[in-house]
């Protein structure tokens, strides 16, 4: 199942009134450090302060009346479970979330906030699909992936829509986007609207080192699972592979992948504090990660799409990233 532009634009007509249109931004001081322009799109001021609201309201409007009585489960981190707690909770259904026990305070105390149930796993030894999978059959439910669902796709490809158009509206046609790969389902869906609006235009994903899955992938021409042994500073991107889903949508749409380390991630946190002044999460940093780190090409003039999908960090682990402790 693939996804077109008439879907992506079907989804925005849905989140009209109840998804924020980010705005496009832009810095001088960035520009000039990077002797391009780069126009930012800071879906860390969506609502749930992530993208994630965009396709998990998209998939839960669409379900029946009947579905909606016996709610929803979904498994995530955090900008997942708050994206499906609150669409839940606009559309008047209950919501069960399965969240790893070591998952950012602030998610958590955020997807309670938004009503939703939370069942924690340990993600070192649980599996969160199993647990999920027993809970909807256990009540019925509907399970909400966070990225492998074609209504999930075409939501998230809502930013892609709002870039391009926006760009075009200041007179821009960009010549490459930057976008944080997890799964994929954001990428996949930005690239689709990328590629169908502005053909010219290349797509470079962007993901943490140690967890290169969708880079490994596109390299060999097939999916890989990661088998990782160690925790990356990006909690919201640590997928250990593409989705069954977003992978062939990615093959067909991105035109290269930067993976950056997660001393680059704590540098473009900072940045984005002092210089741009906004608050990114670590897996949210990653395309300016590239950025700074001169890890993402020009096909052209150089002009930049910057997604910033998230703004959901830990108080603590901010902190930290500000001292340089991370």
């Amino acid at each position: 199942m693939s996804v077109s532009l008439a879907d992506i634009e079907a989804a925005a007509g849905r989140l009209k009134g109840h998804a924020v249109e980010t705005p496009l931004i832009e810095s001088p001081a960035l520009n000039d450090r990077l002797g391009r322009r780069v126009l930012i799109k800071p879906e860390t001021l969506q609502r749930v302060g992530a993208f994630k609201f965009r396709g998990a309201y998209n998939r839960l409007v669409q379900l029946s009346a009947d579905e909606r009585t016996r709610g929803v489960v979904a498994f995530s981190s955090g900008n997942h479970a708050q994206g499906v707690a609150l669409a839940a909770r606009l559309l008047g259904m209950p919501a069960l979330i399965v969240m790893p026990s070591d998952a950012p305070s602030v998610k958590v105390e955020a997807t309670r906030r938004y009503g939703a149930e939370i069942r924690f796993y340990d993600r070192l030894t649980d599996d969160r699909v199993a647990i999920a999978a027993q809970v909807a059959a256990e009540r019925g439910s509907v399970v909400v992936p966070a990225f492998d669902d074609p209504h999930i796709i075409a939501g998230q490809g809502t930013v892609g829509l709002e870039l391009v158009r926006q760009a075009q509206a200041l007179g821009v046609t960009l010549d490459v986007v930057a976008c944080p790969i997890g799964g994929g389902g954001l990428l996949a869906g930005v690239s689709t609207a990328v590629k169908a609006l502005s053909p010219k235009t290349a797509v470079v994903g962007v993901e943490p080192a140690g967890f290169d899955d969708t880079l490994r992938s596109l390299q060999k021409g097939e999916r890989v699972t990661l088998t990782p042994t160690t925790r990356s500073l990006c909690d919201a991107l640590e997928s250990p592979a593409p989705g069954q889903l977003t992978f062939p949508i990615l093959q067909k749409t991105v035109a290269d992948v930067a993976v950056v380390t997660d001393a680059e991630v704590a540098e473009a946190m900072r940045y984005a504090f002092a210089v741009l002044k906004l608050v990114v999460e670590p897996g949210g940093s990653v395309g300016l990660a590239a950025l700074l780190a001169g890890k993402v090409r020009s096909w052209g003039d150089g002009s930049t799409g910057l997604v910033l999908s998230g703004g959901n960090v830990d108080p603590e682990l901010f902190a930290k990233v500000l001292r340089e402790e991370v």
